[in-house]
C-alpha cells in the first residue's frame, strides 16, 4: 500500500481557470452598445495567404463611446478586413475613410439585448461543462488511486477538495454571467 497518493489538484484547477478565461474571452467579444476594442479581437481576415487577426494587420482604437476604428496598415487589405467584419456576425456595418475602417455601434435595442443575453448564458452553460469535465477527469484520477492502494479517507478528502474547486469556478461563472447580462439590458 502506498504511503500518500497525491490527486494533481494544480493541474484540475488551471484547466478550469483555461474555462474561466475562455468565456471571459467569449464575453468580451459580445457587444453591449458600447464600444470595444475587443469586439474585434475574434474576426481572422486573409492575409497574405493565411488567417490572421484583424489587431494584426492594423491598429485598433476606440475613439469615441460608440466608434471603433482600424487603422489598416497595408492599403491591399482594406477590402478583405471589411469582408471579415461584414461576415463575423458581429452586426456592425463598416465605413470605409481611406485605410481607416470606421465601425459606429448602434443603440442596442431590446429585443437585440434580450438575445445577447441568451448568448451570454449560451456561453457560460459551455463554461461549465468544461469544468464538470475537469471535475470528472478528476474524480477519475481518485478511483484509479484508490484501485491503488488509497485509503477510503484519502479518497472523501480528495473528492471533497475536487467537488469545492467546482463549486467555486462554478461560482465564478455564475456571478461573471450575472455581471455581464446586467452590462447588456443596460441602457
Amino acid at each position: 500500500m502506498s504511503d500518500e497518493i497525491q490527486i494533481d489538484t494544480d493541474d484540475l484547477e488551471r484547466r478550469m481557470k483555461g474555462a474561466m478565461d475562455s468565456l471571459r474571452q467569449e464575453f468580451a467579444s459580445l457587444r453591449t452598445g458600447r464600444a470595444s476594442a475587443s469586439m474585434v479581437e475574434p474576426i481572422m481576415v486573409d492575409a497574405y495567404g493565411s488567417m490572421t487577426p484583424i489587431n494584426q494587420i492594423g491598429t485598433v482604437n476606440v475613439p469615441e463611446p460608440r466608434m471603433v476604428t482600424i487603422n489598416v496598415w497595408d492599403k491591399g487589405l482594406v477590402g478583405k478586413a471589411e469582408k471579415a467584419i461584414r461576415e463575423s456576425g458581429l452586426g456592425i456595418n463598416p465605413q470605409l475613410n481611406g485605410t481607416i475602417i470606421m465601425l459606429p455601434i448602434p443603440e442596442l435595442n431590446e429585443e437585440r439585448r434580450r438575445e445577447l443575453t441568451k448568448v451570454a448564458a449560451q456561453y457560460a452553460e459551455s463554461a461549465r461543462v468544461a469544468i464538470r469535465n475537469v471535475r470528472r477527469d478528476g474524480m477519475d484520477q481518485i478511483k484509479k488511486a484508490k484501485g491503488a492502494g488509497m485509503s477510503e479517507d484519502d479518497q472523501k478528502f480528495w473528492e471533497t477538495e475536487v467537488q469545492d474547486l467546482t463549486n467555486k469556478n462554478i461560482a465564478l461563472i455564475d456571478k461573471a454571467l450575472e455581471g455581464k447580462q446586467a452590462e447588456i439590458m443596460q441602457v
